[in-house]
């Protein structure tokens, strides 16, 4: 996988056909554990006896997205499950903002002079790497490659697809049908990362229908 896994998760949630993103509400939550899995991958980010999040290197990243997020950790103290749901617009901006820099998309910010928009606008012209990676998983999740030889960040956006009701990329019967394996690729977050988060992951579409009032999810 050549992305980042933050930006590879935004483009997980890209509906290729609309050429938009599908929900942004979802694809905010989304991003935001993508970025928490990422940072306590490296090591920058655990969690005490509590289940607190801490910091434990506050080494810039290289990475902007990290590196913002890496600086809210540290301000305060909190569980995985309150930062997924705190800043993931934030997050969520940035990431679109670096897949514009690198080309992939295009961003379209509201104007303070104009009709009030819901939304900024985004679109993508070539959709194929979006497309390309949402197999890709969905081929995880029905496969039977070992989970274990599959590589850490792949686990994660397998993981995430299926606890966040992606529909893009998995079905309601592709979750019931391969509950094993979601399971095994969520168990990789807890060991590779950190328990707390890998169960703030399984409770994703709870968490964001309780946020959201109602989300759909399927």
């Amino acid at each position: 996988m050549s992305r980042a896994l933050h930006l590879a998760t935004y483009l997980l949630a890209f509906d290729t056909e609309a050429r938009t993103l599908q929900d942004r509400a979802r694809a905010g939550f989304l991003v935001r554990a993508a970025a928490l899995a990422e940072l306590a991958r490296r090591g920058a980010a655990a969690e005490d006896d509590g289940g607190r999040v801490r910091v434990v290197r506050a080494d810039p990243t290289g990475d902007g997205v990290l590196d913002a997020l890496l600086a809210d950790l540290g301000g305060e103290q909190r569980t995985w499950k309150s930062w997924i749901k705190r800043g993931r617009e934030d997050t969520l901006e940035a990431v679109e903002e670096r897949l514009a820099v690198l080309g992939v998309m295009t961003v379209t910010d509201r104007d303070p002079y104009g009709p009030v928009a819901p939304r900024r606008a985004v679109a993508m012209e070539d959709p194929r790497e979006a497309l390309d990676l949402q197999v890709r998983v969905a081929g995880l999740v029905r496969g039977t490659a070992p989970v274990a030889d599959v590589p850490y960040e792949e686990a994660v956006l397998a993981a995430l697809a299926a606890h966040g009701h992606l529909r893009l990329v998995l079905s309601r019967h592709d979750r019931r049908e391969h509950a094993d394996r979601i399971a095994a690729f969520t168990d990789r977050v807890a060991v590779e990362a950190a328990p707390g988060l890998a169960r703030a992951v399984s409770g994703l579409n709870l968490t964001m229908v309780a946020a959201q009032g109602g989300m759909g999810g399927g």
